[in-house]
């Protein structure tokens, strides 16, 4: 269950990383930034595949969408001038809040 857990953080990171890309490939106008981004996702996506083998996919989707979903908001507002106001952090805290409550549910709900 830990290498699940760990492959499934470094498919959060690569996913994380093409979506903070995605502004470089201009709508995909950009060949090589497109590439990046494509091969980024598409990588993400197959380590998520490999990771619902031993985890169950509501888990490992929940926690790949979630943590996905607040890092990249946060890099947003660190790295890409992107606004944070109180709805939108008080949005990703219940994200959080529902990724760790099925979490702490697992295979047992």
């Amino acid at each position: 269950m830990w290498g699940a857990a760990v492959l499934l953080a470094v498919a959060i990171g690569v996913e994380v990383g093409a979506t903070a890309l995605l502004p470089k490939a201009h709508g995909f106008t950009d060949p090589f930034w497109s590439v990046v981004v494509v091969t980024g996702y598409g990588l993400s996506i197959w380590m998520l595949a490999l990771v619902v083998r031993s985890m169950p996919v509501s888990v490992a989707y929940a926690v790949w969408a979630g943590v996905g979903t607040a890092a990249v908001a946060v890099i947003g507002m660190i790295f890409l001038g992107e606004s944070m106001g109180w709805v939108k952090a008080a949005s990703l805290a219940m994200i959080i809040a529902g990724v760790v409550g099925l979490n702490m549910v697992g295979t047992h709900g």
